[in-house]
């Protein structure tokens, strides 16, 4: 899969890239990732890519000529043109569907915003998919973009040693609760123990733990992701063979 990330600050990111299993996946073939400094598009004799808002207000406003051009430009190096994903704080907000969905194109081009956002006509004129990653606000789209590419490059076949392994995280595939605890030795530390269930080597009582305890967090933490309040309730009795009301 090839990323194109688009930014006034490329220099952000070398370290990010060199780093753990993305460095991998680049090392082995797996994802193309290329930087583009939207400076290089600018006609100002000083690279000059950001002018005061029209109707006044704080701040600079991107302008629409060295960004349009900078896309068009990038769209060209490759045989696919690319999916174009603006970061920006008034897109739809990043969730896992919305990862999965990104993780079945070819190519993804990525616009870093800065200062006040971007001219309108980038808007108008390339119609890109614009994408939050949360709502809160970012001195800028590169620290989006890398979410965005670390939440990405990790479904792409071959990336992780195992290819199961993204499947019961929060969020996947449909799956609305939140990972249960994960423990690893020792099996005591400073009076804390490992459940026994756990050590018990029955595969299908570990499961069943495992989904009471997702079922459990989900409830605690983000009730909002549960169908309904009783859920917890009705799939405790489920698992214990006991009858429960419709």
């Amino acid at each position: 899969m090839r990323f194109d990330v688009l930014t006034l600050f490329p220099g952000m990111f070398p370290g990010y890239l060199g780093q753990s299993l993305l460095n991998k996946a680049i090392e082995r073939g797996l994802v193309e990732i290329h930087l583009h400094d939207i400076r290089r598009w600018s006609k100002d004799k000083h690279h000059k890519v950001d002018d005061r808002p029209f109707g006044g207000g704080p701040g600079m406003v991107l302008k629409v000529e060295p960004v349009v051009e900078c896309v068009e430009e990038v769209q060209s190096h490759a045989a696919a043109p690319g999916h174009v994903v603006l970061l920006t704080p008034v897109g739809r907000r990043l969730v896992q569907p919305i990862v999965e969905e990104l993780a079945e194109k070819e190519r993804l081009i990525l616009l870093c915003g800065r200062y006040e956002g971007f001219d309108q006509r980038v808007i108008d004129l390339l119609q890109p998919d614009e994408i939050s990653v949360g709502d809160y606000i970012l001195n800028g789209g590169e620290v989006g973009a890398m979410v965005l590419i670390d939440a990405v490059v990790r479904l792409i076949p071959g990336v992780l040693g195992d290819e199961e392994s993204h499947q019961d995280d929060s969020f996947s595939r449909g799956n609305r609760l939140l990972e249960y605890p994960q423990y690893t030795r020792p099996r005591e530390y400073r009076g804390l123990t490992v459940p026994d269930v756990l050590m018990s080597g029955d595969h299908q009582a570990v499961e069943r733990w495992r989904r009471e305890q997702s079922y459990l967090r989900t409830e605690r933490r983000r009730a909002d992701l549960l169908p309904h309040p009783n859920t917890i309730q009705t799939i405790a009795n489920n698992e214990h063979g006991k009858e429960t009301s419709p």
